[in-house]
């Protein structure tokens, strides 16, 4: 088995057909849009679909889950975003770290057309903002953080969000809330594979080795000192992501009859691990990634 085999993951399903023309018929309705983003991936967790469907309202992007990302990278995508026009707000939406500054970002974002209101006799007058992001990014859990209250479903499982959902903040700002959409295909395979390594993307149309020797080369490669750390193996030059699922889980001691590594085994630990934080914060990417597209 090799990391460097295609891994062609498409996935849309007739519910995300469904949100994207309910997202072009409110869009008219917003006064700004919200984009959850997984800090891990910044880039591959943005729908590039949401450029045209936005219609050049005003932006804020969050960076969710900055508890497991690398704190370097975040700072780095920060400013990328904000480089680019976009008002950034980090936060981890689990724990309610960075989601009582949202009000006050969108309203800062919004300065212009509340002063206008203003002079029009219109303070107080009601700020609606679009929640997207795509499927299992923590857009369930960040909407009952700002809104105080258990609100959205949220469940670690992509697409359990269904239909339109208003939920109130406060008296002048509400909500509403999309039902994840990933994009029809990606034109680049590694997006696919990143999404997959955070969960974005169902285990069920996986192959778990397969996308587990594809995280085992981006971390030996990114983040070699933690491989040595959690698992004890070095990533030497020339070793493939599958050489190093291999040491892994020779380290664990999870062999097989006659001595061969379960490769199976070890990728589902691998996974879990990286998912739950216990392997340390990483960043699969970076702003240049974005300027080589």
């Amino acid at each position: 088995m090799s990391e460097q085999s295609a891994m062609n993951i498409q996935w849309y399903p007739g519910h995300m057909t469904r949100t994207r023309r309910m997202i072009q018929d409110k869009m008219k309705h917003m006064d700004a849009v919200c984009e959850i983003l997984d800090a891990r991936v910044p880039l591959s967790s943005r729908n590039p679909d949401v450029e045209k469907l936005t219609a050049g309202k005003p932006r804020l992007i969050v960076l969710n889950r900055v508890d497991l990302a690398d704190p370097a990278a975040v700072r780095r995508w920060a400013a990328w975003f904000r480089a680019r026009g976009f008002a950034v707000l980090e936060c981890n939406a689990r724990q309610g770290q960075g989601t009582a500054k949202f009000a006050g970002a969108v309203r800062e974002l919004l300065a212009d057309k509340l002063a206008a209101y203003a002079e029009k006799g219109q303070a107080g007058r009601m700020l609606r903002v679009m929640i997207l992001g795509i499927p299992n990014v923590g857009k369930s859990t960040f909407i009952n953080q700002v809104a105080g209250r258990k609100t959205a479903k949220a469940e670690d499982r992509p697409g359990v969000t269904r239909g339109e959902q208003w939920v109130p903040v406060d008296p002048s700002l509400e909500l509403l809330d999309t039902p994840g959409m990933l994009w029809p295909k990606f034109e680049d395979p590694e997006v696919g594979v990143r999404l997959a390594c955070t969960g974005a993307v169902r285990d069920e149309i996986m192959d778990l080795e397969e996308l587990a020797c594809r995280l085992m080369a981006l971390l030996g490669k990114r983040y070699p000192q933690s491989l040595l750390e959690r698992y004890k193996i070095e990533a030497e030059a020339g070793d493939s992501g599958y050489d190093l699922l291999v040491k892994a889980g020779r380290k664990r001691g999870f062999l097989l009859r006659g001595g061969e590594v379960d490769t199976e085994r070890m990728a589902r630990i691998l996974l879990d691990e990286f998912r739950g934080g216990k392997l340390g914060r990483f960043t699969l990417e970076e702003p240049e990634d974005a300027e080589n597209e």
